[in-house]
């Protein structure tokens, strides 16, 4: 005879809740994308294999989050599983953006020459649903937000929501500086890249601690050590801020224009310029962190 565990097995909220009903949204529409793609609208070069991983990427874990939740198997798991879901749903977000934005930059066109008008066609409906995916996991992150004065896990809050934006920043930054940079040329670029290494490793190691939950194990105050890196990294980010547009815009030191003969897609100035462009967002980001964490306290079980 079963014994009665006082409640139902099956979490049915988990896909008639809005938030349930988004997910089953993303894994549709995701789904649709790449099997799109894979079926006729083809990809290729780094660009498109980047496309294809996120919408699987994206996909996988999205079956993974609603058949533990339905089956209450996340309650198994040595996580923070609001941490987890909260963190998963803007990296999702940021990700799917960008795809949405490389495939069809990339891959669609107007004319059928010399691709065929149905794949044309199956490129821009993928490119379509790409956007679709995109936007069924930016209003998961709007529901799922911290509202003001509701309990709730720290990844849900504007503060832990930007440790993920900072991280992906930061990614945009590496892809840039490892794209012929020239970052080695002086040490005082040198110090910037080990700004941006420094701080994303550190963001990282906050978002693995909160998606964890062993925040509480730790033998010094969590909340105030992330509070004090924050500030500690705008400073970091204001040198770097300052350095590398004088180290490769200076006349003394670069180019304050675009060199005429630098190829498309091969030139350091332009990588230079996506790397300042991006240090600037960064501290903005970090700026508006550490207002924010000021008003924040942590809860790592939930």
């Amino acid at each position: 005879m079963m014994e009665n565990t006082g409640g139902p097995y099956l979490n049915t909220a988990a896909v008639t809740s809005p938030v349930g009903i988004v997910r089953l949204l993303q894994i549709m529409f995701g789904c649709t994308t790449f099997s799109l793609v894979a079926h006729q609208g083809g990809f290729s070069a780094a660009y498109g294999t980047f496309c294809m991983f996120v919408w699987t990427f994206c996909f996988a874990i999205t079956v993974f989050i609603i058949t533990c939740e339905f089956t209450h198997l996340h309650s198994c798991l040595s996580i923070s599983w609001g941490n987890f879901t909260a963190a998963f749903a803007m990296l999702a977000t940021l990700m799917s953006v960008t795809a949405a934005v490389i495939y069809p930059l990339y891959f669609v066109q107007l004319g059928c020459y010399p691709i065929g008008c149905e794949v044309r066609d199956f490129r821009i409906a993928a490119s379509i649903f790409a956007g679709l995916v995109f936007v069924v996991y930016a209003v998961e992150v709007f529901l799922t937000r911290a509202k003001p004065g509701q309990v709730t896990s720290y990844m849900a809050t504007v503060s832990g929501l930007l440790k993920i934006v900072q991280a992906f920043v930061a990614c945009i930054i590496f892809g840039a500086l490892v794209n012929d940079s020239q970052y080695s040329k002086y040490v005082a670029t040198q110090w910037c890249v080990a700004v941006y290494s420094f701080c994303f490793v550190v963001t990282v190691v906050v978002v693995a601690f909160s998606v964890t939950g062993k925040t509480a194990l730790l033998w010094f105050p969590f909340e105030r050590s992330v509070v004090v890196y924050t500030f500690g990294a705008v400073l970091l980010y204001v040198s770097a801020a300052v350095i590398w547009p004088v180290f490769c815009f200076d006349s003394k030191y670069g180019s304050p224009q675009r060199p005429g003969l630098c190829a498309r897609g091969r030139c350091p100035w332009d990588s230079q310029l996506v790397i300042a462009i991006f240090t600037y967002v960064n501290l903005l980001l970090y700026v508006v962190d550490l207002a924010y964490s000021q008003r924040i306290r942590f809860v790592s079980h939930l």
